[in-house]
């Protein structure tokens, strides 16, 4: 193998020799771009590809060749090129495109490839116009425009009694430990009770971020007019019960312009646009190739759950 390899690369540096030497069929620039300069068993390389791959290069990139012209051809093609394809040839002849570690990397790379082509017929994210960067703005602008919210921690109890004996205790303590034992003890809202009646971050409707979780408008508004870590002097109506309301903290409303998100809009559609057309070429390529699906063997598949441990 490495006789093979030294010949190759002697051959090549003979014709690379050749290239330099001026001949009657170079005229024009389809002849000299098609002329070989290396083989390695079926593959050839052509002036064309090996001009192609360096002009793709970094400049950067390129001067880790060498200083000059001539350098970095003879480098490039005898470190990167005919090394991949000694290597490429190498893997043929041990098979290893049907062993199932390289079949899947080389399955992940085609995919990857694939990918790529398609966002580069999306185009760059910088590419998308103004105007398609305003629709969106004015599309989404719940998403650019926040308002005031308050972190509330509260305890509802069944009672305005109970609320004012544990609003007391709670004004005799105001520490985040002794409010979540009472929390703990008392609190009706079996969802937050267990960490110190915490609703996290809420707007003025009731709303917080959080899945399903929601208030009654009458807790924000009694967290309004106090500063903030400053517990409601007053037990506060909610629904059947009365709540022990703290006002932890405040994320002031916010108002971007579109100039200032036009990046990060620009970024959202091209993802968008990417997935489109991802989407579309999987659907296209699923009824076109995919013949046969059969998920009933599935349900023989062994599958340990998370945190499991194998009996046997």
């Amino acid at each position: 193998m490495r006789r093979r390899s030294l010949l190759v690369l002697f051959t090549v540096c003979a014709m690379l020799a050749a290239e330099r030497e001026p001949r009657a069929d170079d005229g024009g620039p389809g002849g000299r771009r098609t002329r070989v300069v290396a083989r390695v068993g079926p593959a050839a390389v052509t002036v064309g590809e090996l001009e192609e791959r360096i002009g793709r290069m970094p400049p950067f990139q390129r001067t880790s060749f060498g200083a000059t012209a001539d350098v970095v051809r003879h480098r490039f093609l005898n470190e990167v090129v005919v090394r991949e394809l000694l290597l490429a040839r190498g893997a043929e002849q041990q098979s290893l495109g049907d062993k199932p570690p390289a079949k899947f990397q080389i399955e992940r790379a085609i995919s990857a490839s694939t990918v790529r082509a398609t966002r580069a017929l999306v185009g760059p994210a910088t590419a998308i116009s103004m105007e398609d960067v305003q629709r969106y703005y004015d599309e989404h602008r719940e998403r650019f425009d926040t308002p005031e919210r308050i972190q509330i921690w509260r305890i509802l109890c069944k009672s305005r009694e109970e609320a004012q004996s544990v609003l007391d205790a709670a004004k005799r303590e105001p520490t985040p430990l002794a409010f979540e034992k009472l929390a703990r003890e008392h609190s009706l809202d079996k969802a937050t009770n267990l960490r110190a009646g915490n609703l996290g971050f809420l707007t003025a409707d009731g709303n917080s971020r959080e899945p399903g979780l929601r208030v009654e408008p009458s807790v924000v508004r009694a967290a309004q007019g106090v500063r903030d870590g400053t517990i409601v002097g007053e037990p506060v109506p909610e629904g059947d019960g009365f709540s022990v309301v703290w006002r932890r903290g405040t994320i002031a409303a916010t108002k971007r312009t579109v100039g200032d998100v036009a990046a990060q809009i620009r970024d959202s559609i091209w993802k968008a646009r990417v997935k489109s057309e991802t989407d579309k070429l999987v659907a296209s390529l699923r009824a076109a190739k995919l013949r046969g699906l059969d998920v009933t063997p599935l349900e023989s598949l062994p599958i340990v759950a998370v945190g499991a441990t194998d009996a046997n």
